[in-house]
């Protein structure tokens, strides 16, 4: 069956301020027969600790997405021209009920997972990570994980709650979702409970690269190493929009000093390429924080390089 290539609505058909709000412009389809990659939006804030507003993330992330355009001129990538991909709409999650809308987003990713779609998820908070890594185990078995963050997110409780966005890789570890020997933190930072709140990732075998590892370099050379650690099955990317410096990134819920550039983001996501990326997310954009949209900007190009390294995507 040929498939459709779908692809985002040129600026000279109809002005980048005008039209429907999808990412990148794309048509928004909710048959998901024949699609290769679907763009999902979860706008779900209630598992934040401290500034609320994600719920928002995934709608201003597609009104900053207008001026992406199909062809990345740094890396040849040319992935309308060779995948099916197509905006597939939000998870119509319960807004007042944490676990329920835990619930309701893993049966959202299994219906999706049934049609061989790759997903990008547009958050909504970090805590939406976790019921996706449930998913992805039904389907793949234990992942590979390369987690981009300020934070490990590896809290056993938050105010007695095992749930919540800080609580996720904890949680994933203990459920046997990830493979732990082909798991990497990068960009961890600021300060902690316990002098050896890191150790915790380090104890099951995750490999930690901290923000001050990161400083003052490209990071090119780090993620010829990243590659070698998790190739040889599935990975899943999550990059938590804070990871970035809040100087260029102030619209996230909780902000932390001394992170990662936008150059250096990028070098990550670029530096994935050719590994077996069966889904990535951009969670934490928190639009209230930000007036200029610039943190939504950043999600949305970040989002478009994931696209880009995905497999079977061709290069000009």
């Amino acid at each position: 069956m040929n498939k459709t290539l779908h692809q985002p609505l040129g600026g000279n058909e109809m002005p980048r301020f005008g039209g429907i709000a999808t990412m990148m412009r794309l048509p928004h389809i909710t048959d998901l027969k024949g699609l290769d990659v679907g763009f999902i939006g979860i706008p779900l804030d209630i598992g934040t600790s401290l500034r609320s507003g994600t719920r928002f993330g995934p709608r201003e992330i597609r009104c900053q997405s207008v001026m992406i355009r199909p062809y990345n001129m740094a890396t040849g990538a040319a992935p309308f021209d060779s995948l099916s991909i197509a905006d597939i709409g939000d998870v119509a999650i319960n807004t007042f009920n944490l676990l329920d809308a835990v619930k309701i987003i893993e049966e959202h990713y299994d219906n999706v997972l049934k049609h061989n779609i790759i997903p990008l998820t547009l958050g909504g908070d970090h805590t939406l990570t976790l019921p996706i890594l449930r998913a992805m185990h039904k389907k793949h078995g234990k992942v590979g994980l390369i987690h981009v963050d300020a934070h490990a997110d590896v809290n056993d409780n938050m105010f007695g709650e095992k749930i919540a966005h800080g609580t996720t890789f904890r949680r994933a570890q203990e459920e046997g979702l990830l493979d732990s020997k082909r798991v990497v933190q990068i960009g961890l930072r600021a300060q902690g409970y316990e002098a050896d709140d890191f150790d915790w990732s380090r104890k099951q075998g995750f490999r930690v690269v901290q923000a001050e590892e990161c400083w003052h370099k490209s990071l090119a050379p780090l993620m010829a190493e990243v590659r070698e650690q998790v190739q040889g099955g599935p990975v899943y990317l999550s990059f938590d929009i804070d990871g970035i410096d809040p100087a260029w990134a102030p619209g996230t819920g909780t902000p932390e000093v001394g992170g990662l550039t936008t150059i250096q983001a990028l070098e990550i996501i670029r530096g994935c390429k050719g590994l077996d990326l069966i889904g990535g997310d951009l969670v934490e954009v928190s639009p209230p924080y930000d007036t200029t949209g610039n943190t939504a900007l950043l999600g949305a190009n970040l989002l478009y390089e994931m696209l880009c390294v995905l497999p079977g995507v061709k290069t000009k």
